[in-house]
């Protein structure tokens, strides 16, 4: 063979090898940056920008995608101990010309952490409407979407500030009184010692029990990912166990229910039938408690809407804003 031959075919080995090698380096031994990796690489693909806003020193990190329309704009807020990427899954299935926010709660990822913030869901609730000033979000109502810690969050605030909300998703939320205990609760209460939280994983293995959980669709997750989802939360598992403490502390525990009577705008729940974390039976809470709920239940899901159902989900949220924007236009013509 041609030795510039030989040569060429040598050199492209060596080009490709390189990208490989570099996945498998970080696969084995760096799988935390392997996750942001993916994390960045979705967020572009999907079309989502970061961006940082400032309330005096106090700094909030999102993520946002097109421009306020003629429809209302969506503000989503996480649950516990997540962050503003776990909503791509869904974003995923939203229409681009859709302005979309997603925030980072107070403390979590890129907005500010300080030991002297409230933490609880109204100082949260707080938090979240300077952040809704700051990118003046509220110049018209918006569509506000919570999940789990972040539906307490996102009912308390259509609860506190109605003006500024257009309608209300709540996904499987916390703060609601219910009867009956999920598996969640029954461990929380056998186990000793308080730093033995569920959703607060320290251990692969830890970690795996928790992905069990949360979820009815058992992911097989490879060990190293599993580690590697480990260790991008350990540096952060002092602030999530007092965050914790503080969210089912007796100030915060039932902050929803006791706001359900002032929530005046339209709104629509969304639950797994199989949740373990927070029991399903809070749909039915909500639907007694505000008129003309829309609920829906999903089948074989359990608390990790999200991404177990984004599809699904995304539909539901498109169908909900549709048939208000109609139900709108029809009182306008009446």
């Amino acid at each position: 063979m041609d030795p510039d031959v030989l040569n060429m075919f040598v050199i492209a080995g060596g080009t490709l090898a390189i990208p490989i090698l570099a996945f498998v380096a970080s696969f084995l031994l760096w799988p935390s940056a392997l996750i942001r990796i993916y994390y960045w690489y979705w967020r572009r693909a999907l079309g989502m920008q970061v961006r940082y806003a400032y309330y005096d020193d106090y700094q909030f990190c999102y993520s946002y995608r097109g421009r306020p329309g003629y429809r209302p704009s969506v503000l989503m807020l996480h649950g516990f101990s997540a962050h503003k990427d776990m909503w791509l899954s869904i974003v995923k299935f939203l229409p681009k010309n859709l302005h979309l926010v997603c925030v980072d709660m107070p403390g979590h990822e890129g907005t500010t952490r300080s030991s002297l913030d409230d933490l609880s869901i109204s100082g949260q609730t707080k938090r979240i409407h300077q952040f809704v000033e700051c990118i003046k979000l509220n110049r018209r109502p918006f569509h506000l979407v919570g999940t789990s810690m972040g539906g307490n969050v996102a009912g308390v605030y259509a609860a506190q500030y109605p003006e500024e909300i257009s309608s209300l998703t709540l996904i499987c939320p916390a703060g609601l009184q219910t009867s009956t205990e999920t598996n969640f609760i029954k461990q929380l209460k056998e186990s000793e010692h308080i730093d033995r939280i569920p959703l607060i994983p320290s251990t692969p293995e830890e970690m795996a029990d928790m992905l069990k959980l949360c979820s009815y669709v058992r992911f097989k997750v490879p060990q190293q990912i599993l580690q590697g989802l480990v260790d991008v939360r350990i540096p952060h598992n002092d602030f999530y166990r007092k965050l914790f403490l503080e969210i089912v502390d007796e100030k915060s525990r039932h902050s929803l229910h006791e706001n359900l009577s002032k929530i005046k705008a339209p709104l629509q729940v969304i639950w797994g039938k199989q949740d373990q974390v927070l029991d399903v039976s809070g749909a039915d809470v909500l639907a007694k408690a505000i008129p003309d709920c829309h609920v829906y239940i999903l089948e074989n899901c359990g608390h990790t809407v999200v991404v177990e159902r984004p599809r699904k989900t995304a539909k539901l949220i498109l169908e909900f804003l549709a048939l208000l924007h109609s139900t709108e236009n029809n009182k306008k013509q009446a």
